[in-house]
């Protein structure tokens, strides 16, 4: 039986250190690195990242669109470096955001958490403004895969605030429903669940947030957005054991350079290890 993914991420944090890198070739990042912006750059970028890192990163996060931006051969890229970055030890947190209802919500999580299916990634991030329910579908087959989800709750673009922000009848925040119902999503895991939120780095003093959900919180905005690893205590407090922070130009700009990625992860990680206690 596959253990829980929030049982296997913190081994994975505890083992190489709690730093998830992005991969996210876009078109600027592909020309930094000499590359046309076609499926040969595609495929020249992400397996120069892939073995650079598969074997000493905790985590990836592949974003989806800039695969998919270049049709069903981004995509084969895309499901060769999921299976590459596994096979290496390294765990695939699928960034694409998926957030619907019913059925759809649950062809969604078929295509991303069935353990047969061509994608299938440890964890995928979904978006619950639809209601915390209709993610249910995703919920349910996370569970049975052994995978799990990061529902968007606190995310560091100015834009979120007005919907993530907004107080309910009942007095509280979206965002602050949403971190109570991974909380109980969670309740009784041990060493964590595997039901966390994405809360930006960015975002300064969360103090009036329950961020302990017993669950990871992962948290873009390390690096090329402005926070830097020191910050991570200050923003997350108690939860910081159970962050999760993503770096991806902070690490990626410094390719093709194999060797010059391996060791601005490796700062990384080790930065991010100090600040958290790790």
């Amino acid at each position: 039986m596959t253990l829980p993914f929030g049982t296997r991420l913190r081994a994975a944090m505890d083992e190489r250190g709690p730093l998830c890198v992005g991969i996210d070739p876009h078109a600027a990042l592909l020309d930094s690195w000499g590359l046309a912006d076609d499926v040969a750059g595609l495929e020249r970028f992400t397996f120069t990242v892939v073995e650079a890192l598969a074997g000493t990163v905790a985590v990836f996060k592949p974003q989806s669109a800039f695969f998919e931006r270049f049709g069903s051969r981004g995509v084969a890229v895309l499901e060769r470096a999921v299976a590459d970055l596994r096979q290496a030890g390294g765990l695939v947190v699928m960034d694409a955001k998926r957030g619907d209802i019913g059925s759809t919500m649950a062809a969604y999580a078929e295509a991303f958490l069935r353990k047969d299916a061509p994608l299938f990634s440890d964890a995928l991030t979904v978006s619950p403004y639809l209601g915390y329910g209709s993610l249910k579908p995703a919920v349910d087959l996370a569970r049975e895969s052994g995978a799990g989800l990061f529902v968007l709750a606190l995310t560091s673009n100015p834009e979120g605030a007005e919907v993530q922000r907004a107080v309910r009848e009942d007095g509280r925040t979206i965002s602050a429903t949403m971190l109570a119902h991974l909380a109980e999503e969670n309740a009784g895991e041990t060493p964590m669940g595997s039901f966390g939120a994405v809360v930006g780095a960015t975002l300064g003093d969360l103090s009036s947030f329950d961020l302990d959900i017993n669950g990871p919180l992962l948290a873009p905005g390390i690096g090329a957005q402005g926070a830097t690893p020191a910050d991570l205590p200050a923003v997350f407090g108690a939860a910081v054991r159970n962050v999760v922070p993503n770096v991806s130009r902070g690490v990626l700009r410094h390719g093709p350079d194999a060797t010059a990625l391996r060791a601005s992860a490796e700062r990384y990680a080790d930065e991010i290890r100090a600040a958290v206690g790790a």
